[in-house]
This record gives C-alpha cells, sequence and structure tokens, in this order.
C-alpha cells in the first residue's frame, strides 16, 4: 500500500513540474489590462532597498465572486476585499482580538455590546467614518431585502444579533436576542460602508467604483481575471509601502508556480505539497506556511445502509491510514486530527485518541456488521482532494471493499451531499473563529447547512445549541467535550486532518506570509528595487 501511495506522489511531482513549463507564462501573462505591467517589480536587484513605487502581484486560486464585502461567502473573496475594507476589530495570527476600526468595546450585559468607533479614520473619497456607517453597514447585512433588494449572504455569520443601534456619532450598540460568546471573534469577517456613499449612488454603481476605508482603494477589477488596487495615502494606521497591489486569478496550481518562477508574480496562494519541494530548491523563492483552520474528514451518508451501523463507520475509521496520508499525500504538511476539531481549536476534547490504523479490527467489524465480504462504496469529492480519495479508496480495497473514486464539480456536488444523495464523501469546512460555533454545529446538528453526513443525535443536538450561549468559559468547554466523545463514539465521519496554509514569494517580498484564516492582508508588505 505504501509504495502504491508513493508512486501516485512521485507521479503528481512529474506532472506538476511538466506542468509549470508549459501552461504557467500563458495563464500569468494575458492579464495586463492596462494599469499595472505584471513584469514591473517582480525582479528585484540585491542590495536596493524597499521601493515605495513598487507594484505587487498575488495569483489567488479562484475568482473574486464580488467587490461587495456583504455579497458572498467565500474565503478567496474576503481575503482579497480585506485589503480594501477595514473590519471593526480583526483577528491576528495567535486568536488575539486587536482593535481596528473600534477603538474599545464593553459588554455590560449578556446581550449588549458597545463599541466605541476610532476618529479620524476616512473613507478613500475623504470623508468621516462614524457610527452611522457602523449601523448602515449592520442594517444593511441583518435586513432582509436590504442589498438592492437582496438579503445578504452574510446574515449567517452574524449568529443571535438583531439590530443596532447607534448611541452617538462614534457609538455603538449591538443588541442580541441571547449571549453569544463568540461575538468578538465573529465580527471580523464584516467590513464597514460608506453609507452616504452608497445612498447617494445606489448599490449597482458604487459595486462598480467601490470605496472602502482600508488601506489600498479600488483601481479596477474583472473579477475572474484581476483586480488592481492602489495605495490610499490617508489610510489611519499609515500609509502601505508599495504603490500597488494586485490580485491575479491563476486557477492551476503550476501555472501560479510558473508565473512565479518566472518572475510575474511576486507571491502565490495555495501551493500543493507536492511541489513545494521544487520552490524549495529555487534560490529567489520562500516557502511560507502555517497553521491552517480548515478541517477535512471523510464523511459517510448514516441514513442509508451500510453507514447507519455504526460498527461499519468505526471499521472505516480503523481501515484508513491516515498518518500515511498526511506523510505522503500531503506531505507532511498536515496534521490528523484526533476527533472531529483540531487540538488548538478552543474547548478541542483533547482526551480523544486517534482511531488506530488496524485493519484486522476493520474487517472484524464488518464482519459483526454483517457485510464479511466488503459492500460497494463510491468516494464523491471535487478535485482538491482527488489524490486523497484515490488513496483512500486503495485503502479500502485491501480490506476486501469495492471502493472507487469519483470527481465532481464542487457546485455540483455540495447540494447533492446536503440532500444525503451521496454514499461517501471527502470534503473540508473552515473553523476560522478556531471555535466549535459555526463548525461542529454546521456540520453536525441535525439538518444543519454542512452536515453532509446526514448525521443527527438528539444529546450532540442539546449540548451544541447550548454552547452557542453560554457565556461561562469553562461550562461552555465541557458542553463540546462531552459533544466531541459523543460524536467520535458514533463516527459519522472518518477524522481527518487540518491542511497548513502554503505560500510562496520572491525572496525581495518582506512583510507577508500566509495565515490561519487564509486573509491576504498586506499592509505592510514592501518589494525590494
Amino acid at each position: 500500500m505504501k509504495r502504491v501511495l508513493l508512486l501516485l506522489v512521485s507521479c503528481i511531482l512529474v506532472f506538476g513540474i511538466m506542468s509549470a513549463c508549459t501552461k504557467g507564462n500563458e495563464s500569468a501573462s494575458n492579464k495586463n489590462d492596462g494599469q499595472t505591467s505584471p513584469t514591473s517589480s517582480a525582479s528585484p536587484s540585491a542590495g536596493s532597498g524597499p521601493d515605495p513605487n513598487a507594484t505587487v502581484i498575488v495569483a489567488i486560486r479562484g475568482s473574486v465572486l464580488s467587490i461587495d464585502p456583504a455579497n458572498h461567502r467565500d474565503r478567496t473573496t474576503e481575503s482579497v476585499l480585506r485589503n480594501l475594507y477595514d473590519p471593526l476589530v480583526i483577528l491576528a495570527p495567535d486568536g488575539t482580538i486587536i482593535p481596528q476600526i473600534a477603538e474599545s468595546w464593553e459588554n455590560p450585559s449578556p446581550t449588549e455590546w458597545i463599541f466605541h468607533i476610532r476618529k479620524g479614520i476616512k473613507f478613500h473619497d475623504g470623508s468621516d467614518l462614524t457610527a452611522k456607517d457602523v449601523k448602515f453597514t449592520f442594517d444593511r447585512i441583518l435586513n432582509e431585502n436590504a442589498m438592492a433588494g437582496e438579503t445578504s449572504p452574510r446574515k449567517g455569520l452574524m449568529g443571535p444579533v438583531e439590530s443596532v443601534d447607534m448611541l452617538d456619532d462614534y457609538t455603538v450598540r449591538f443588541n442580541l436576542s441571547e449571549p453569544w460568546p463568540i461575538m468578538l471573534r465573529m465580527l471580523p469577517h464584516q467590513q464597514i460602508l460608506p453609507k452616504d456613499y452608497i445612498e447617494r449612488v445606489g448599490d449597482p454603481a458604487w459595486r462598480e467604483k467601490p470605496i472602502g476605508s482600508g488601506p489600498y482603494k479600488f483601481v479596477s477589477a474583472k473579477l475572474d481575471e484581476r483586480i488592481v488596487l492602489e495605495r490610499f495615502d490617508d489610510y489611519f494606521e499609515g500609509a502601505p509601502k508599495i504603490k500597488n497591489l494586485v490580485f491575479d486569478v491563476i486557477p492551476e496550481a503550476s501555472s501560479r508556480i510558473a508565473a512565479l518562477q518566472a518572475g510575474e508574480v511576486h507571491r502565490i496562494t495555495g501551493v500543493s505539497p507536492d511541489l513545494v519541494p521544487l520552490l524549495e530548491k529555487d534560490p529567489n523563492i520562500v516557502v511560507k506556511t502555517s497553521e491552517g483552520t480548515r478541517v477535512t474528514m471523510i464523511e459517510m451518508n448514516v441514513t442509508k445502509p451500510p453507514f447507519d451501523d455504526v460498527r461499519v463507520r468505526r471499521a472505516m475509521n480503523h481501515a484508513i491510514n491516515m498518518d500515511l496520508i498526511v506523510n505522503t499525500i500531503l506531505g507532511g504538511y498536515a496534521t490528523r486530527t484526533n476527533g472531529p476539531m483540531l487540538d488548538s481549536f478552543f474547548a478541542a476534547n483533547k482526551d480523544l485518541k486517534p482511531y488506530e490504523y488496524n485493519p484486522e479490527k476493520a474487517k472484524q467489524l464488518l464482519a459483526e456488521a454483517g457485510y464479511p465480504n466488503g459492500f460497494q462504496v463510491v468516494i464523491d469529492t471535487h478535485a482538491t482532494f482527488k489524490d486523497v480519495a484515490e488513496a483512500v479508496a486503495s485503502q479500502l480495497r485491501d480490506i476486501g471493499i469495492d471502493a472507487s473514486a469519483r470527481v465532481w464539480d464542487v457546485g455540483v456536488l455540495r447540494p447533492m451531499l446536503l440532500n444525503g444523495e451521496r454514499m461517501m464523501s471527502i470534503d473540508d469546512w473552515g473553523a476560522s473563529a478556531r471555535d466549535p460555533f459555526g463548525f461542529l454545529d454546521a456540520k453536525l446538528l441535525t439538518k444543519d447547512r454542512g452536515n453532509y453526513s446526514q448525521y443527527s443525535n438528539p444529546r450532540v443536538d442539546e449540548l451544541l445549541k447550548a454552547g452557542m450561549s453560554e457565556m461561562d468559559t469553562a461550562k461552555r468547554e465541557q458542553l463540546y467535550y462531552e459533544a466531541q466523545q459523543i460524536i467520535y463514539d458514533d463516527a459519522p465521519w472518518v477524522f481527518g486532518y487540518v491542511m497548513q496554509e502554503i505560500e510562496a514569494g520572491v525572496k525581495g517580498l518582506e512583510n507577508w506570509g500566509p495565515s490561519p484564516d487564509g486573509m491576504l492582508y498586506m499592509p505592510d508588505v514592501t518589494l525590494t528595487k
């Protein structure tokens, strides 16, 4: 089995290198929209200092879905727009809450939060950012049809927040229907918008020429090709050290690498683990990693045979050598989860131990469940997890299960998973707050928005719902500890792993690095002349 996996990794590496040579220049060079030249700053001379007129180009793997920060639920989109708009608070890489537009706050009652807005912040048109803009921003998210006749898809990120009141020009109060312990950890996902400008020109015109209060101003955008931003000299934390920040959409990993090596871009995201050795051999490139927050799991439809039997689900956990997958297919750039959450997340139950890789025990459990000769199963996934799915299928075949992998377009697959139309699937789910809220409930609460396993346990529902509003940290931890133990025993998933965020940049690029939540916030980046 190990030889099969190692051969697969070798083939991927060779293919990636060949593809990089043939595809990269075409994907990275057809994006000059007249604003900046892709190669204008990509080949810094040794010994020169930072160039204040530099253009930094970042290659991203997916399109930006909207220039409106309230009109999407997409991590890539948010990571780009974070440079154009600012939130009330931000989340540091270590999980610390840092003031941004809000300079301070208090929680006078379990269902009230008061935020004091920093004075002197300017929007890109020179107007002052005040409490009226904060209220407008959240009214637009919370209220039905408040976004040019549409309801914001980010409303679901606001939990029990019901309304926002303006107390004075620089103070707002958030009113909640029930306590929400992770209020502060969710606010970084909502960026503040200019009330007067949007109401004057209307949503459609604003989306054509948006303004925010972030470190960079909007220049132009073709959302599936290129987004061009420029330095905002009046940014309240100080102007960026470069002139232009550009995001180029290059979906293929090998093409992003080829563009980086050719000096056509300065930073790339979504580096595949198998291509890291190729980049590390290049003296002009630096590879950086950080712990990720997207949990990958293998979900089984617990409502249909054979996965309606917990013995079969436990057998799957014993049959799959997750450590081997992490160390070979994923090149060691992932951390295995012992149960449903990573140990570094709040309230992770560290008493849980990973299911032991034990094919004989898996066979025994299958026989006890009435499947001594195995069964047939298709593992459905999308391109991101193709190699892992094929490795899992191979391991299941080793214990007599007729397993195969099938790759779908992600937009087609996920609705089918939510409707319970698939048997076994591999996907991931983000947990940027590093908290059970928004993750365990989304994936395991009965009929919730990401419950692809169709799992339903009344006690788990009770515990997860209680954890959403419990403000006592110790009590909240105990609620989630118990929930995780039940989930571990019920095994609706083959518990998987969390990938590291892997990025690469040219050596002349400074003050950058991947973040656990995947944000590409770059106010301090510099590029050597």
